[in-house]
């Protein structure tokens, strides 16, 4: 009878044993499918920062375009005496002037958020860097619509006039120069449409 109380405390005693092992062994699919599921939701939010860093670049470009297009726009008409002569050149236009400052400005800041973007790539779950850049894409993309709306307004102007006002379309004479500025204003507008992008794409990480 002895024997078999032994037996019986040995038993019992082994039994949590093995129990706390089946529960760690049951426990580490657990802990696996946490890890699986993790990674790749960390993937995407990397591969979305990559996407956001490609289309700074392209902004970039975009933006640099629309400036240096604008900013070397000018037309001389050729005339018999050189006493004589009409002379276009976006420096005459206010709004245009606006253009290139604004289109600049834009180029500048794509420039210094490229780090930023950077940080976003490397450290994919970080909010801090991406509230930033959303507040401030915001702003920029603001003053580059304001600026390529306004010079569309007035490459319309010169291409077709208006009879009310009795301002005369100038553009069947200063041909180049008007398919300069629409050229320009053509690539701000692009610009914008890529921060829009850049904007909601930081949204879209930042939410999930």
């Amino acid at each position: 009878m002895e024997l078999d109380k032994s037996d019986d405390a040995t038993i019992s005693i082994q039994q949590p044993k093995t129990d706390s092992k089946g529960k760690g062994i049951a426990g580490a699919p657990a802990t696996f499918a946490k890890a699986t599921q993790q990674q790749p939701r960390g993937g995407w939010k990397k591969g979305v920062a990559i996407f956001d860093f490609v289309l700074r670049l392209c902004a970039i470009a975009t933006g640099l375009a629309a400036t240096g297009i604008m900013g070397t726009t000018e037309q001389t008409l050729p005339f018999f005496t050189q006493f004589f002569q009409f002379h276009a050149e976006y420096n005459d236009l206010p709004t245009f002037m606006f253009f290139v400052f604004a289109n600049g400005i834009a180029s500048g800041y794509l420039v210094l958020s490229l780090p930023f973007s950077i940080v976003c790539i490397v450290r994919p779950h970080a909010v801090g860097p991406r509230l930033l850049l959303i507040i401030f894409d915001t702003v920029v993309m603001a003053l580059t619509i304001a600026a390529a709306s306004a010079a569309a307004a007035m490459v319309y102007l010169a291409h077709n006039g208006n009879s009310n006002a009795n301002w005369n379309a100038i553009c069947q004479q200063f041909t180049d120069f008007c398919q300069q500025t629409s050229t320009a204003v053509v690539a701000s507008f692009i610009t914008s449409a890529m921060f829009l992008f850049l904007i909601v794409l930081s949204a879209f990480a930042l939410r999930n």
